[in-house]
């Protein structure tokens, strides 16, 4: 049992700091501005990406109270400097993702697949990137490409259900059942 509680964060317009800004740190950027976070970069040097990116640098090393007044923090800097992240943000009750330094973070990021308005995240627990990122390309392999559809017809049977007053015990056979009709045409038949 790994002790970890899954999550998705909605980070839209809230302070998220990248500590350090080498292309590790630039690896996340893609993902914090597709959420719509409000990026703030600390590293003496950045990689170009955030230069081009919307996003505010302060071209300097670490400071404890960069932490102050953030949701989230990914620290991508030396060990050393990611140590110093994660104390500033345990006493702030905030989390840190310590990029591939999983002892100094209190948040791990995983390996993530994204269709059709369906998220999926696998982790290892930081014990292992690059399995998580296998995974995730073998989730990739295998959801079907047609899956926004699916969310489509969930969509629109929640809204029915809903309406209904449908107790939630009975909603998701009758969203099988609904998920089976885009199929019936083709052969095909999910199970629960």
């Amino acid at each position: 049992m790994s002790g970890l509680f899954p999550a998705f964060l909605k980070l839209a317009g809230r302070p998220v700091l990248v500590v350090g800004g080498g292309p590790v740190a630039a690896s996340k950027l893609d993902s914090l501005l597709a959420a719509h976070a409000a990026v703030t970069v600390v590293a003496p040097e950045v990689h170009p990406e955030f230069v081009r990116a919307p996003v505010r640098i302060l071209r300097r090393g670490f400071a404890v109270s960069d932490v102050d007044g953030v949701f989230l923090v990914i620290a991508a800097a030396t060990p050393e400097v990611n140590r110093e992240v994660a104390v500033a943000a345990e006493m702030r009750a905030v989390f840190v993702n310590a990029v591939d330094d999983p002892q100094n973070a209190s948040l791990y990021l995983g390996g993530v697949v994204r269709r059709g308005g369906v998220t999926l995240a696998v982790s290892t627990d930081g014990q292992t990137p690059a399995l998580a990122g296998l995974l995730r390309e073998a989730l990739e392999a295998v959801l079907p490409d047609e899956i926004g559809s699916w969310v489509e017809t969930a969509r629109r049977v929640r809204a029915l259900q809903k309406a209904e007053g449908l107790p939630m015990s009975q909603r998701r056979p009758r969203l099988l059942a609904a998920l089976n009709e885009l199929y019936s045409a083709r052969g095909f038949e999910l199970s629960a």
